[in-house]
């Protein structure tokens, strides 16, 4: 199987998750503004969740880009590590929809970061399936180095996890601050990738 098959699909599985997330969005029932943040279940919030999650899609879908294009060859652990990262996001326009829908309650809230350590910890994972493959002294290797923002993420997750029973607000910070972590341009690619072809 090559590459850009596993690419392909894995695109297709996310164009699709976003779609599904921005499905949820319902159109309010009245014709004013009032209608966004005075119902019984306030669209504020829910799009609140919705632009949340569609940050950690967006960042999922640049590194998994990224990864791909650094690795030379995919093999059969590859492809069902994907598959085990595909699952986790397609997680997430349930757990966002009933997070927003539940106005934070602790247990959608608790599930929704669940979902996420599931999807760093797949990340996590495919990355090292493609770092055996590819071999310690290859490009991929070189650009990943000591990876701290993939070390801390699952941290931070599991954090929050614990602190929504306390207050779930502190947890929605702790994801976001997850996504903004992430979102700080990475250069690490692009740099092995120009250093290889200056050689």
């Amino acid at each position: 199987m090559t590459k850009g098959r596993l690419e392909a699909f894995s695109d297709g599985v996310i164009a699709i998750i976003i779609t599904i997330m921005v499905l949820e969005l319902r159109v309010p029932e009245h014709h004013d503004l009032h209608a966004l943040v005075e119902s019984e279940h306030p669209l504020y919030l829910k799009f609140a969740c919705y632009v949340l999650s569609f940050v950690h899609i967006a960042i999922y879908w640049n590194n998994h880009h990224h990864l791909f294009h650094g690795a030379r060859r995919v093999n059969g652990h590859i492809m069902w590590a994907n598959m085990h990262l595909l699952f986790w996001l397609s997680l997430v326009p349930f757990v966002t929809g009933w997070m927003g829908e539940s106005k934070l309650a602790p247990g959608p809230t608790a599930l929704y970061g669940t979902v996420m350590l599931g999807a760093g910890t797949a990340f996590f994972i495919l990355l090292g399936c493609i770092l055996r493959s590819e071999g310690p002294d290859s490009l991929l290797a070189r650009a990943v180095g000591r990876d701290f923002k993939g070390k801390i993420s699952p941290v931070v997750y599991l954090v929050a996890i614990l602190t929504v029973f306390v207050n779930p607000w502190i947890s929605v910070v702790l994801y976001t601050s997850v996504a903004m972590m992430w979102l700080v341009p990475d250069r690490r690619f692009e740099r092995a990738l120009q250093e290889e072809h200056s050689k």
